[in-house]
């Protein structure tokens, strides 16, 4: 990572504003957490640490994919509703068992969904086109091909061919292929610790029932730790601190040890983000890689790498803070557990019902709610969180573009 330039004038240190597109490309600190075993009926959304490969061919023996008759697909060549082919049927495949009967020129082997399929045989006709011509004689009337009805002993996995990538959040699916393979556990990146702290003077604990003038409760904190569970994280309370740079860096140095990440929601003053910044940079080396994103809601956003913790710094107003997190912070939780193949977002495709204006120059994060194909904007201040409670998901609006007009068609990315 390269520091963004800095310089200096009248003592302070200015740090170059960074595009949203440029922290997420740019700022990729190298910690990962570390390998750890566990069995497979944990693992799901856990991010394999090494790929998995399968130890044999799975599902290991060709079987039929229908019920039907076991034949040699050559026998019912021609054959049709107007001119059924006749085959003898030799016996019947058990579930759960080897056959023990083969198909010969002229017979067929009466097969359950999923059964082995018999020596001989090189298709499954399906039982809907077969009919008992007499006792132990059965009439094609629709030919079929080698392979039909059949899973080949490979198809689900070759011998040594990759079950689950490593890097990539496990799925129910997933877990139900390792299982198949007889694999019951696996390898998983431990969680990241993420140490989240508030800051401000006006700052006080949810649980304050009477709120003396000016102060708030904390409620960025709590938003912040489910996000971080969300994003695979294991959050932990660094709780509220004063804005005292002194008590701010002394609870700073005292976590970074037992930190993966470290989350600081920060003063809304000027002030306060600089004393936070300061704080910061005097962590460890390489330091603070960006102190603003040309993005609105969340501009004065902190990034750093301190001593191989990647520190954020997010604003102070609860809405600019959760967005923030929500673009950034996740993205950097995931990176830090191993995760370079993040699920995909749901979105969905609406119409925007009315003009959002926007500054070129910076990306803008509008909140909108969606309804009969329509994405209604929400507008308010940055520190209020109804704005966020009341819609269903996002639009981005690019850097370059000075607005959206009604009527255009957007993505809105659909919060869970």
């Amino acid at each position: 990572m390269t520091p963004a330039p800095r310089g200096a004038s009248g003592g302070r240190e200015f740090f170059a504003t960074r595009t949203l597109a440029e922290a997420l490309a740019g700022f990729r600190p190298q910690r990962r957490t570390p390998a750890e075993t566990i069995p497979i009926t944990s693992a799901l959304h856990r991010v394999p640490a090494a790929p998995v490969t399968a130890a044999h061919a799975l599902p290991g023996f060709a079987r039929s994919t229908v019920d039907g008759y076991a034949v040699r697909a050559a026998d019912t060549y021609g054959v049709s509703e107007g001119l059924p082919g006749y085959l003898d049927v030799a016996g019947a495949v058990r579930m759960g068992a080897a056959p023990d009967v083969a198909v010969g020129p002229g017979t067929a082997v009466a097969m359950p969904t999923g059964g082995m399929l018999p020596p001989g045989a090189d298709a499954v006709v399906m039982i809907e086109y077969t009919a008992e011509a007499a006792s132990g004689t059965i009439e094609v009337v629709r030919p079929v091909a080698p392979g039909d009805g059949v899973v080949r002993a490979d198809e689900d996995a070759a011998a040594g061919a990759g079950l689950v990538p490593a890097g990539r959040p496990l799925r129910a699916q997933d877990l139900g292929m390792l299982a198949a393979a007889g694999v019951t556990s696996v390898s998983v990146h431990a969680c990241p610790r993420v140490t989240i702290f508030s800051t401000g003077d006006e700052v006080v604990p949810p649980g304050t029932q009477a709120l003396l003038p000016g102060q708030v409760r904390d409620a960025t904190a709590v938003a912040l730790a489910a996000l971080v569970t969300e994003a695979g994280g294991e959050p932990a309370e660094g709780g509220i601190v004063a804005d005292d740079p002194g008590l701010l860096e002394t609870a700073l140095r005292a976590a970074i040890g037992g930190s993966d990440l470290i989350v600081i929601s920060a003063g809304s003053s000027v002030g306060a983000r600089d004393e936070t910044a300061a704080a910061v940079g005097r962590l460890g080396e390489p330091g603070i890689w960006c102190h603003g994103l040309a993005i609105h809601p969340g501009k004065p956003t902190l990034l750093a790498d301190c001593a191989g913790v990647p520190v954020i710094g997010l604003p102070g107003n609860p809405r600019s803070a959760l967005v923030i997190f929500r673009l950034v912070g996740m993205p950097l939780v995931r990176l830090t557990g191993g995760c370079t193949s993040p699920p995909p977002e749901p979105a969905v495709r609406a119409r925007l019902d009315r003009d959002v204006a926007s500054a070129a120059g910076r990306l803008d994060v509008v909140q909108v709610r969606v309804a009969g194909g329509c994405a209604t904007p929400l507008f308010g201040m940055s520190a209020l969180l109804s704005v966020l409670t009341a819609a269903d998901g996002y639009v981005i609006i690019p850097e370059e573009a000075t607005g959206l007009d009604a009527g255009t068609e957007v993505e809105v990315t659909l919060y869970g």
